[in-house]
């Protein structure tokens, strides 16, 4: 991950924000006082939320597992689908 000082980011922050979303790298903004932050594009900020709700969902997790190991034919129903 790439680190800036605030004052570099304050400089190119219009940069900065492009290259974020472009490249989907987060970079570390650093400040003297020791509490840093990280910028981070807007799609991947969402990705990272729907992942925590998920996540806070007990049982998700080991079910999700358990999906990505079950065939593809055993997924589907017998009866058709109307969407």
């Amino acid at each position: 991950m790439t680190a800036i000082t605030v004052a570099k980011a304050r400089e190119n922050i219009y940069q900065l924000i492009q290259d974020v979303n472009t490249n989907c790298t987060p970079v570390t903004i650093t400040n003297q006082k020791g509490k840093n932050a990280v910028l981070i594009g807007e799609e991947d900020w969402k990705a990272i939320e729907e992942t925590l709700r998920f996540m806070a969902i007990p049982g998700m997790a080991e079910s999700i597992i358990d999906g990505g190991k079950t065939a593809i034919e055993n997924c589907l129903e017998e009866h058709e689908i109307d969407w």
